[in-house]
């Protein structure tokens, strides 16, 4: 790649259409003196970033280095969103410049990664809406997107499910469907779109048009032809999903910001196998807002819902207000982010363990009084 020819006092304005705002202009405000210019990361690759940055009266992608920030943490490595400080004096042997630091993020999207050592990856930052793409080729999995639901209410993002592939189901079934993810996801915007047939596609793109979109999902979940429809173009490789698990092949191996005809940009992501908890104690309570508010009716305020008298949870299930299945699901995921926290937690671990034992010695207690009982 050439070297960059952008003079470190173009304006900024050309940014505005990725996103720049007078808030974002303030966090840069004390790096402009210094000769830097704002970017937006819209794709990272092994060390490195493209990012856009303004060149006269528009934009150019540079290619800029990413060591000057390294720092071991994987929630400060630069992500796709990013807005950077950009030195391009700093050019070397194939890139333009280096990122010097990043602006505060207003959101970003995380999950824990597969690591035994927890770690938490940020897929997408300053993002206005989570877009939970799930396909109506497979069976539903309610589970899977109140993970996402609960992720995206904690990253800060606005929450949106879109139920691709809609064609592929008749108008009855899609009703049901739609209802069913709606119950799933209370307060949350529920689309059915086809690309396929051009159906519900202006609906989201009024709804995303003018912020920053992220695109979230299994691989077949039709993210990619999601992508190329509201671009209005070709732009992301298209796959067709295997027949016997409508998994797709992960055409999309990168995360890519591209900016949207109607205003906005957008974040296509990989698919994703699987999605962590990552710390979301406010996103499960958003997320669950039904049991929630049924919690606040139990007689005792630590009411775990499992055995308590006068729980109003457990009422609701036996009297079919409350799906067993999403009571199951909010245990799940309660548990699997409290294993999270207590990793990187040492006073929540021992909370834990003291809990355990509380519960164990209970337990032995209502053993010795059923057998005193029986003598």
């Amino acid at each position: 790649m050439q070297s960059s020819s952008v003079s470190s006092s173009a304006s900024p304005r050309p940014l505005t259409d990725y996103g720049w705002d007078d808030g974002f202009a303030e966090s840069f405000a004390s790096f402009a003196g210094q000769g830097y210019v704002p970017g937006r990361v819209v794709r990272v690759d092994r060390g490195r970033v493209d990012a856009v940055v303004p060149d006269g009266d528009g934009v150019r992608t540079v290619l800029a280095d990413t060591a000057l920030v390294a720092t071991g943490d994987p929630m400060r490595v630069p992500c796709t969103g990013d807005w950077a400080v950009i030195d391009l004096g700093e050019v070397g042997a194939g890139r333009d410049g280096a990122v010097r630091a990043l602006l505060p993020r207003r959101t970003a999207f995380v999950r824990s990664t597969s690591s035994k050592r927890s770690e938490g990856q940020v897929l997408a930052a300053n993002v206005d809406h989570a877009v939970v793409a799930v396909s109506l080729a497979v069976e539903l999995d309610l589970g899977r997107i109140e993970r996402f639901v609960s992720l995206a209410w904690e990253s800060g993002a606005q929450p949106l499910v879109v139920l691709t592939k809609a064609d592929l189901v008749d108008p009855a079934g899609l009703a049901h469907l739609v209802a069913d993810t709606e119950t799933a996801a209370p307060g949350v915007r529920v689309l059915a779109v086809s690309a396929a047939a051009g159906e519900g596609l202006d609906v989201l793109a009024s709804v995303v048009a003018g912020g920053t979109s992220v695109l979230l999902g299994q691989s077949g979940a039709g993210k990619s032809t999601l992508a190329n429809a509201m671009l209005g173009e070709d732009v992301q490789d298209v796959r067709a999903a295997r027949d016997r698990d409508g998994k797709g092949r992960h055409t999309t191996t990168t995360r890519d910001l591209l900016v949207l005809p109607g205003g906005g940009v957008l974040i296509d992501t990989p698919g994703l196998r699987g999605v962590g908890m990552w710390d979301a104690d406010t996103g499960l309570a958003r997320a669950f807002s039904d049991v929630e508010e049924l919690a606040a009716h139990c007689r005792f305020h630590d009411c775990a819902h499992a055995t308590e008298p006068g729980c109003a949870v457990l009422s609701a299930v036996d009297s079919g207000a409350l799906p067993q299945r999403r009571l199951d699901s909010y245990r799940k995921l309660l548990r699997e982010n409290e294993r999270i926290v207590a990793k990187t937690d040492a006073r929540l671990r021992a909370q834990i363990r003291r809990d355990w034992k509380q519960k164990q010695a209970l337990g032995r207690h209502m053993v010795e009084r059923k057998r005193g009982a029986r003598g």
